[in-house]
């Protein structure tokens, strides 16, 4: 009997010392493998033999998280330690490797700790908006008038969550006592609900504060864009102290002084002829001294600015004291011109009165071009906001093949809807739809060589009147020159490189434009109303635009014109 005991004693002896090696032998180096599968079956493994000793809850298993091929981050959940292993080591809050890792996470889990709290606190200010709405509407169920408790609370909380408001951003944490107030609101909109339960009258309150929300927007809207037109069309200081100065120079001048020189070579055909309209005297020479600088021959440029009786006696004195040369200049009053119909002033008011972009008359002087300049067989047309960089004589060398109008386009290469005269035109009307392509594109106002011979004799003028008589019967296109300009030349409009013409200088709006092209353009088009000559204007392009003036001359000086 005591044989067969020792027998069996010496047998699990045996047996334990074989298993045992084999057992620390594979927990040695199951945790060490690199495989993905493997990992996870050691997870769970692991995971089964803790939750079987009785050791862990299902609210504290380890989750095992990939860290690229460098090793095997274990996190418990309960108490948000990470446990890291890196080549074998483990350790508690970050990793345990070299002083460049450790910073490296220690950085990643700042950012992410800033991001977690930032969005954090956009929510809870999204949240005290809502409760200041909700609570604005309730009051709104109050009788007029209205005193009680609620109503004096709900006043108080919406000032309180108001001033919270003010002082809140996105990127700093709220307050214990921000915390408190949201709390309270949140409170006294509960017992607002319980003295106003009607849902479908509350429903009814908020779809008209939304309606009376967007009216209030919408008028705002509009009066913005009011104050900012009339801000650009309002003349600045600095140039009405120049204009006053002028007149008194203009006056202060003898008759035969006040004349300019070569005024035969104004209507000589065989020149490079260029018409500006406008009052604005600095513009006007920044548009004669860029083109004048940059051209290669000057001598052949000749320039005709049309302005009005009011501005006549400072325009020409400017360029009587800084005299465009070599190149030639005529400068008339509009009310002087002797061939614009009778009824042109009132002929283009009809859709456009209160809008200060819309109502001056030099806008609508490019549309009888061949009566003004009728012994003309061509003219390029400059708005007064244009700086031109490069030379524009290759453009009077150009075949117009026929065309009427030589024009940059607007639209680009990338079939986007934006630029197409369906967006300017009414192609609900029939008379519109038969006549014109709602694709197509675009063409810019601002630098247009026109050929005033074949304009009279396909007397696109008739065509302008008709348009303006059926303009007046129905709402055909949107306000402003250029949707009368794609109509009347439809079809007559040669397309010319976009990079004669850039567009968008004056507007915050619009693309942004590169330095290649700035650097490409041959004209610089300031449409918008940030003019260069204004205080709202970019600075990024008005340095393009300033170069052209002589800031050193005295009436500049005198009326604190700088740049």
């Amino acid at each position: 009997m005591r044989q067969s005991v020792l027998l069996r004693r010496v047998l699990l002896l045996g047996l334990f010392f074989v298993v045992l090696p084999c057992f620390l032998f594979m927990m040695l180096n199951l945790p060490s493998t690199n495989s993905k599968s493997e990992r996870e079956d050691f997870g769970r493994e692991s995971s089964g033999l803790v939750k079987n000793n009785g050791h862990t809850s299902d609210s504290q298993k380890l989750n095992v998280i990939e860290e690229g091929t460098e090793g095997i981050v274990y996190k418990d959940e309960s108490f948000h330690t990470p446990v890291v292993r890196i080549n074998g080591s483990l350790g508690k809050g970050g990793l345990v490797s070299d002083g460049d890792g450790r910073s490296k996470q220690n950085q990643s889990t700042t950012i992410e700790t800033k991001k977690v709290s930032a969005e954090v606190t956009r929510e809870k200010i999204w949240e005290m908006e809502d409760q200041v709405i909700m609570a604005q509407a309730y009051l709104r169920f109050a009788p007029p008038g209205s005193n009680s408790h609620l109503v004096k609370e709900l006043k108080l909380r919406i000032k309180e969550i108001q001033r919270v408001l003010a002082h809140t951003t996105a990127n700093k944490r709220l307050s214990r006592s921000a915390l408190q107030k949201i709390r309270q609101m949140e409170a006294t909109l509960f017992r607002a609900q319980a003295a106003y339960p009607d849902c479908a009258a509350m429903a009814t309150k908020l779809r008209a504060m939304t309606y009376n929300t967007e009216e209030q927007l919408r008028t705002q809207q509009n009066q913005a864009s009011y104050l900012t037109q009339l801000v650009a069309r309002t003349m600045p200081k600095g140039l009405h102290c120049l204009s006053l100065s002028l007149i008194s120079e203009y006056f202060g001048l003898d008759t035969e002084k006040r004349l300019f020189p070569r005024g035969n070579f104004v209507e000589d055909p065989q020149l490079y002829h260029y018409a500006v309209f406008s009052d604005n005297v600095l513009a006007c020479a920044v548009v004669v001294n860029s083109t004048i600088f940059n051209s290669k021959e000057a001598d052949k440029i000749v320039f005709h600015i049309i302005t009005d009786s009011q501005n006549f006696p400072a325009m020409s004195a400017w360029f009587l004291l800084n005299p465009p040369s070599p190149a030639t200049i005529q400068i008339q009053a509009i009310e002087n011109l002797k061939n614009l119909p009778s009824n042109f002033t009132s002929s283009f008011k009809f859709h456009y009165l209160g809008d200060l972009r819309f109502t001056s008359r030099f806008n609508y002087l490019r549309f009888y071009l061949p009566q003004i300049f009728p012994s003309l067989s061509k003219i390029l047309l400059l708005d007064h906001d244009v700086v031109v960089r490069k030379d524009l004589g290759e453009l009077w060398r150009i075949d117009m093949e026929g065309y009427v109008n030589l024009a940059a386009e607007a639209c680009d290469n990338t079939g986007d809807s934006v630029n197409r005269i369906k967006t300017i035109l009414n192609f609900s009307e029939p008379v519109i739809a038969s006549k014109f392509d709602g694709d197509t594109c675009i063409w810019a106002f601002g630098m247009n060589l026109f050929d005033l011979d074949e304009w009279r004799r396909l007397d696109l003028t008739d065509a302008l009147h008709k348009w303006l008589q059926l303009g007046k019967e129905g709402q055909l296109w949107k306000t402003g020159i250029l949707p009368i300009g794609q109509m009347v030349f439809y079809n007559h409009t040669m397309a010319l490189d976009r990079r004669w013409h850039l567009l968008g200088l004056g507007q915050s709006s619009f693309r942004v434009v590169s330095e290649l092209e700035l650097e490409r353009a041959t004209v610089l088009h300031y449409n918008g109303n940030m003019k260069p000559w204004l205080e709202m204007s970019i600075p990024k392009y008005r340095v393009y635009w300033v170069e052209y003036l002589n800031y050193n001359n005295s009436l500049l000086l005198k009326c604190n014109i700088h740049k």
